[in-house]
This record gives structure tokens, C-alpha cells and sequence, in this order.
């Protein structure tokens, strides 16, 4: 599926099949293609979910909405996005309709190189240990391509071999031997962690040592992906500060973030915000790269924001470099039904293609919350999005609903307790 057009005005104050009937009409498909969206158990068959992971008594749903409006190398995309928390679809697609009158996001992605470790102790002599590996290097890599012959056929497998140092806090002095193993379009964890597996006879033979860990890196910094953005003064006009002052303000904010390591966790978890519910919508492990995020968000010594501010001829640029270790082949993203769906929504052709998208969201992600900080504060945007979420607890119908969303957001009182009195007094 390719999208014709992502900006949908008023997308949000469609009803949800209406949102159905949009969607497809982007996609240029028959709303019937989105059944998954409309079935839990078309989305994620007991039966299926029985064989993905152990000890299963059912499923569990999360919200999937789509973010509008973005522009991502020049074409429009529509953005799959799984998600609890109130906001952060909005706050996505209101960025990207921001962006996208200058030309939206531009990405780049420096390739598909995990690194597997193996970690040896014991080592006599860490010298000649280093020398044999060195000189054994071109026949380490021929075996460990000779583990996955399709990888290689298509491209991948081994392409170098590094060594490291360790010193431990208990004296012991480790060598640190990273596969550097091109995976293509698969995250890798499977096809890396079984040659790295495969090789430790091999190097504890070299080494005379004995390999104790033998796994892939979650810090993917040899597979890092680029999302840029450049905003001109006069898109950034708030009702309360013009967009000169907007851009400054979100520049300080960001230096803010990174010199402070308690204000860079939080600002980083926005980041997050915007891109893990993407990578749940794809049946990426999120849970790795928000370990590769953080960890280098703390590379040079100290934890720092991930993303870059700066301005430049009355325009706003915007960056953020990160690992992500996507893949689009394998694991959930085969046996999920949603996830398969998901990629499909996207026009998803490579794990390249994925990495960029999601980067850009995060990017967007980052663009609203501190636009919000530096200007009207978090709580603004947040608090309407709450209102909702109470009404539609104790309202009993749509219209009561829409009245209770209404005057906890004019009287600025968004709270369940006074809710619950507005309904009464309306009576």
C-alpha cells in the first residue's frame, strides 16, 4: 500500500469508522483490508498468540491509531502507531502537518551491522591471544558466514572482526571480540548470537581463554539512522509567542537537556513516546532499542539528550542520530497478523525503510513536547486529551460525554472528582 495523501484534516473528530473509511481511501484499498483493525481475533488469533510466547491465556489489546500528515523524503506516509497514552498521536501528526509545509523530514541510514560479543577470561597471555585472533581473523569469518549461507547469498554475514580490552573492578582482564555482521533486513539477534555461539571453540582455542558471554550488543552504533527537519520562524507562531521566540525557547530547552542528565531522561523518553508505540504497531522489540537509545545518549561519559536544536537564517533545524535495530523479516513482525498489516500501511520494503520512518516520528515527538515546555507548558495539551479519557468513563452517551469534555476544559478542572460534580449539577 502507498499513501496518496497523509494530511486528513480533522482526522481526530472523525467517528472510528469513519477514520476506517479515510484510512483506505489514503491507501487506495477496500476498507475490508482493515478487518484486522476492526476483529481482536482476526488481529492476533489465540491460536497464533499460543505459539509466539509461553504460558498464554489470551491476548491483550492496545489502542492503534495512525499519525497524519507526514512527509518523509519527499512521499507521504501514514503512521501505524500502538499506544495507551493520551497525546501522543496528536502531538505527532500535529508536528508533522508543521513540518510538511516546508518539506517535512529527511532521513538517512548508515546500513544493517549488529555486533555480537564474546567476552574471554582466563587469558594467559592477552598479547598472543590478540596476535592468533588477528591472524586467524579471514578463517573466523568463513566459518562463521558458513552458519547462515542464505544471510550471505542475499549479502549479509560477517564482514570484520574487532578486539577490545577490559579491565574488571576484581583485576580479571577480559578480551572483547566483536562480530561485526551485516543482517540486512532482520533485526539479527537469532542469526548473530548463533555464530558467536559457534565460534567459541574456535576461540577459546585461539585464546586459550574461555569465552563466558556470547550475544549481540543492544548499542547498535554501526547501524544508526538520521531524521532532520528545518522549520522557518513563521510556522512556529503560538497564540502566545511568535516564532522567533518559539524557536529560541526550544533551542534553550534542548542545551537544557543536554547538560542535565535528570531533564535528558525525560526529554529522551519523549522521544520514546513517539517511536515505541510504532515499533509495537510493527512487532519490533522496543525493548532493545530504548536500550540502544540510552545507552548512547550516554556514549561520551554522561547522559545527554539524543536529539540537536539549532537555528540557522530565521529557521529552526532539527536533529536526532540513533541506533535502531529494526527488521521486517522474522519474529513477530511474520507471525503477527497487525504487524504484518502495519508494514503494509507504511509501503514497508526494507528495514532501511522502516528505521527512517520511525526515527522521523521520533523526531516529530521530541519537535511537540518541547515546543509545548518552552511555550505554554505540557499540561495544556495533555489535560484536553485527559478531560476525554474521564468523560468517557462516567459519561453515559456521546453527547453527555462531549458536554463533560467541554467544561472540565472551561474550567480549566480536568479531575475525575470534578466531573463527577458537573454531571451532578447538570441534573
Amino acid at each position: 500500500m502507498k499513501t496518496s495523501n497523509s494530511r486528513l484534516p480533522k482526522y481526530f473528530k472523525l467517528s472510528v469508522e469513519e477514520r476506517q473509511a479515510a484510512l483506505a481511501s489514503a491507501l487506495s484499498i477496500e476498507v475490508d483490508k482493515l478487518d484486522l483493525l476492526m476483529d481482536n481475533e482476526k488481529a492476533l488469533p489465540l491460536s497464533t498468540a499460543d505459539k509466539m510466547i509461553e504460558n498464554v491465556v489470551g491476548t491483550f489489546q492496545l489502542p492503534f491509531g495512525i499519525a497524519t500528515n507526514f512527509t518523509v523524503n519527499g512521499s507521504d506516509v501514514l503512521i501505524p502507531m500502538a499506544v495507551e497514552e493520551p497525546s501522543v498521536v496528536a502531538a505527532a501528526s500535529n508536528m508533522a502537518r508543521i513540518a510538511r509545509d516546508s518539506g517535512g523530514f529527511t532521513t538517512s541510514y548508515n546500513g544493517s551491522i549488529m555486533i555480537g560479543q564474546m567476552h574471554v577470561i582466563n587469558i594467559d597471555d592477552m598479547e598472543s591471544a590478540q596476535l592468533n585472533i588477528e591472524g586467524a581473523k579471514k578463517e573466523l569469518m568463513e566459518k562463521a558466514n558458513s552458519f547462515d549461507k542464505t544471510l550471505v547469498a542475499l549479502g549479509g554475514g560477517v564482514k570484520d572482526i574487532q578486539l577490545r580490552h577490559l579491565a574488571l573492578g576484581t583485576g580479571e582482564k577480559v578480551l572483547v571480540i566483536h562480530l561485526h555482521v551485516n543482517v540486512l533486513d532482520a533485526m539479527g539477534a537469532n542469526a548473530v548470537n548463533t555464530m558467536a555461539e559457534r565460534l567459541t571453540p574456535d576461540i577459546e582455542k585461539l585464546t586459550g581463554g574461555t569465552v563466558l558471554l556470547r550475544i549481540l550488543s543492544n548499542l547498535a552504533d554501526q547501524r544508526l539512522t538520521t531524521a532532520k527537519v528545518a522549520i522557518p520562524f513563521d510556522h512556529l507562531d503560538t497564540g502566545d509567542f511568535n516564532g522567533s521566540e518559539v524557536a529560541k525557547r526550544m533551542v534553550l530547552a534542548n542545551e537544557i537537556a543536554l547538560a542535565d542528565p535528570y531533564r535528558a531522561a525525560t526529554h529522551n523518553k519523549g522521544i520514546m513516546n513517539g517511536i515505541d508505540p510504532v515499533l509495537i504497531a510493527t512487532g519490533n522489540d522496543w525493548r532493545a532499542i530504548e536500550a540502544g537509545a540510552h545507552a548512547f545518549a550516554a556514549k561520551d561519559g554522561q547522559y545527554r539528550a539524543l536529539t540537536k536544536w539549532t537555528i540557522q537564517d530565521e529557521t529552526l533545524h532539527g536533529e536526532l542520530t540513533m541506533p535502531m535495530a529494526v527488521g521486517i523479516i522474522g519474529g513477530a513482525t511474520k507471525t503477527h497478523p497487525t504487524a504484518r498489516l502495519s508494514l503494509e500501511i507504511m509501503n514497508i520494503q526494507s528495514a532501511a525503510d522502516l528505521a527512517q520512518l520511525v526515527v522521523a516520528v521520533g523526531l516529530a515527538q521530541n519537535m511537540g513536547a518541547i515546543r509545548a515546555l518552552a511555550t505554554e507548558g505540557i499540561q495544556r495539551g495533555h489535560m484536553t486529551l485527559h478531560a476525554r479519557n474521564i468523560a468517557s468513563q462516567i459519561g453515559r452517551n456521546p453527547e453527555e460525554i462531549d458536554w463533560l469534555e467541554a467544561q472540565m476544559i472551561e474550567h480549566n478542572d480536568v479531575r475525575m472528582d470534578a466531573a463527577k460534580e458537573f454531571l451532578n449539577n447538570r441534573k
